[in-house]
């Protein structure tokens, strides 16, 4: 954790985290205590406030931003926070998320400005005017968004990252190939996961809590289709090219197994689904690597079928 030492001498440590679990609970003498576990942008950890009554010391929930202060020890050999005070951060302590929880690489409102250019470039006025539409009604959304619950980009703005990365790989793919629509298959890449805005539960955090009940029972690639039919007949856009449009948000999973409504059935279909397959496949790697020593490998990654990663001697 990313605290401050405030006492040498006794170790105490002080500073600002996320919440993400918290349970009131009692020891087997009936002692109370709450039960945490506690983030910022470096990790997470448990945290333990013991003698905890919510009526002296306030009642404190997941996704709340807190500052602590106490010491960490050690309880069957692993680190645990034992907090001393504890407090709800306030606007005067001006703590910014991008400190408490992990983040995309990139700044949002640079990635959305860049997703948007490419909009504004595109040839046909119809395709120009529903990609922007869309994009401008689910701004505020998009900024802090993650792309998955658990799987790849799974961070604040993820779901900004995820959609640049694809977006900049469609563009170079559609400059390699002389019968590519590129704007048509930038527009798909730009909306291929628009409704991921209403699959999953996301707090102010920015990580995902779960998934919504539209989530589970219709799904991002058909909720997706559905929101460019209405959005698209709203605008007047080409029945045509609505249809191509709907038919890359649905079959952008490659195959049923795996969440497709229809399997790929056009070039800029196809390349959608690959290149989207290959953005979420490098970034699970790199996160499977992130601390492992060269010549080592990760655990065992599940989303790429439980494979061992390697960390060459580069």
């Amino acid at each position: 954790m990313n605290f401050t030492c405030v006492n040498n001498a006794s170790g105490v440590l002080e500073g600002f985290a996320l919440i993400k679990t918290a349970e009131s609970k009692t020891t087997a003498k009936g002692m109370p205590f709450l039960d945490m576990t506690i983030a910022d942008a470096s990790g997470e950890m448990n945290a333990k406030y013991w003698d905890y009554d919510p009526s002296l010391h306030g009642a404190f929930a997941p996704n709340d931003i807190v500052k602590l202060r106490g010491a960490v020890t050690v309880f069957n050999g692993t680190e645990q926070f034992r907090v001393e005070r504890i407090r709800l951060a306030t606007e005067k302590d001006s703590v910014r998320m991008e400190e408490l929880v992990p983040c995309a690489p990139l700044p949002a409102g640079e990635m959305l400005a860049e997703i948007r250019a490419t909009a504004e470039g595109f040839a046909r006025e119809d395709l120009r005017r529903l990609v922007l539409a869309l994009l401008e009604a689910h701004e505020a959304e998009l900024l802090y968004w993650p792309a998955a619950y658990k799987l790849h980009h799974a961070v604040r703005g993820g779901l900004l990252h995820h959609t640049l990365s694809v977006l900049r790989l469609a563009k170079s793919v559609a400059s390699l190939y002389e019968g590519v629509d590129a704007d048509l298959l930038c527009a798909g890449a730009i909306l291929h996961d628009i409704e991921k805005l209403s699959e999953f539960v996301v707090p102010s955090s920015g990580l995902a809590s779960g998934y919504t009940v539209r989530g589970n029972l219709i799904g991002h690639l058909v909720s997706g289709a559905m929101l460019v039919e209405e959005k698209g007949r709203e605008l007047g856009v080409a029945p045509e090219l609505l249809l191509l449009l709907e038919h890359m948000l649905l079959s952008h999973h490659g195959v049923p197994e795996f969440g497709a409504a229809v399997r790929p059935l056009f070039l800029e279909a196809e390349l959608l689904s690959q290149l989207d397959l290959l953005d979420a496949r490098v970034n699970e790697m790199e996160a499977a690597l992130k601390g492992i020593k060269p010549g080592e490998f990760s655990k065992g990654v599940w989303a790429l079928d439980n494979r061992k990663m390697y960390q060459p001697r580069r």
